[in-house]
């Protein structure tokens, strides 16, 4: 119980030092973007005007700092809704950045890693019907567990669907789509992304305290990491209901990538309470890291989950595995579902032939 508790008070840290960014990115905001690359005429004029060392202007802590009209990041005098700022000189720099570096790092790591994902399961493709089942059936995931999972991959893909659309409409699919098609599509794109994002807030929440108790890191998880899973060798590293692997991808992916997710998206989400464009584009460059690095693990957890472990996904489509499955890739969960240690049940698949007694699994 120690153990939880501790993890428990470290999400909960977490969570307070990211909802502290939030409410302290407004201060940060008095930092003026001195790298900002000009984008007008007038905000070069604007830009020697400042240079000139005979303007005096005050600090940054000082609510005179900046002009009215010419947002310098300070939220003082026109700070709460920046009804009067005609130019933001961050924003062009923002845009560079979004449109340029972000945009082509982002793409290439979202092509690249299925390529990568595919030559790995060529290389290392494990048996198609490993190991032989039984028939005899082994409850492992309940109806609220499956339509958790479900609700949560479901509106995680439409976020990735519609955030590409966002992201890279204007280059790959306007050219061959035309103003008029793509405006639609881009526009139904960001009411979509807008709506769906709240909804996965929630459902992560649900899927966190759904599946919180068997996440929990033991002594057992550190041979599954030192072995790689077996991913490369086919070994079947003894786990307990959730392997290191899954376990993993619970705390850095559905946690902590799902928190500034959610987070950011919020800020982008709802910008009628005072936040300014300057931190709005910093939970810009935030949300598109995060939903990139999330998109890159739920590769990975689609793979394992599918190709890379069979008979997985039937678990979590149907509820149940066989019990040579169970034994082979979660042999310590199973020895607890055998030995009445844990709730389960193992039932005849309707229409089976009697089951005979379960093979030796492989060595481990």
């Amino acid at each position: 119980m120690r153990a939880h508790f501790t993890a428990l008070r470290a999400v909960l840290a977490l969570i307070c030092a990211l909802l502290s960014f939030s409410l302290m990115a407004p201060s940060w905001a008095g930092v003026p973007n001195k790298d900002a690359k000009p984008a007008y005429a007038e905000e070069q004029t604007m830009l020697q005007v400042e240079g000139d060392s005979s303007v005096r202007e005050p600090g940054l802590d000082n609510a005179a700092s900046g002009r009215v009209h010419v947002d310098r990041h300070y939220l003082g005098q026109y700070g709460s809704t920046e009804a009067n700022v005609i130019v933001q000189r961050g924003g062009n720099t923002w845009r560079l950045l979004r449109n340029g570096p972000i945009a082509l790092i982002t793409g290439t790591i979202l092509l690249v890693v299925p390529f990568l994902i595919f030559v790995f399961w060529r290389a290392f493709r494990p048996a198609a019907l490993e190991p032989s089942p039984t028939g005899r059936r082994i409850n492992r995931f309940t109806s609220w567990e499956r339509h958790v999972h479900w609700a949560t991959a479901y509106t995680f893909i439409a976020l990735a669907v519609t955030g590409i659309i966002i992201m890279f409409g204007k280059k790959i699919l306007l050219p061959w789509m035309g103003h008029t098609l793509f405006s639609w599509i881009a526009i139904i794109s960001k009411y979509v992304h807008n709506v769906v994002g709240p909804l996965f807030i929630l459902c992560s929440i649900l899927m966190f305290f759904t599946f919180l108790r068997r996440n929990f890191f033991n002594r057992i998880d550190w041979q599954w990491v030192k072995k790689g899973g077996g991913l490369v060798t086919q070994e079947h590293v003894p786990a307990g209901f959730f392997n290191a692997g899954e376990k993993t991808w619970f705390w850095f992916g559905v946690v902590l990538l799902g928190l500034v997710m959610s987070i950011t998206g919020l800020i982008l989400d709802f910008v009628t309470f005072g936040q300014t464009r300057y931190v709005l584009q910093v939970a810009n460059y935030l949300h598109i890291a995060g939903a990139t690095l999330y998109m890159v693990g739920a590769m990975g957890h689609i793979y394992l989950g599918t190709l890379g472990s069979p008979g997985a996904y039937q678990a979590m489509r149907e509820g149940s595995v066989d019990e040579n499955w169970a034994r082979t890739h979660h042999a310590l969960w199973y020895e607890e579902v055998k030995s009445g240690a844990v709730p389960g049940s193992t039932n005849p698949r309707p229409g089976a032939a009697p089951p005979s007694a379960p093979r030796p699994g492989p060595a481990h």
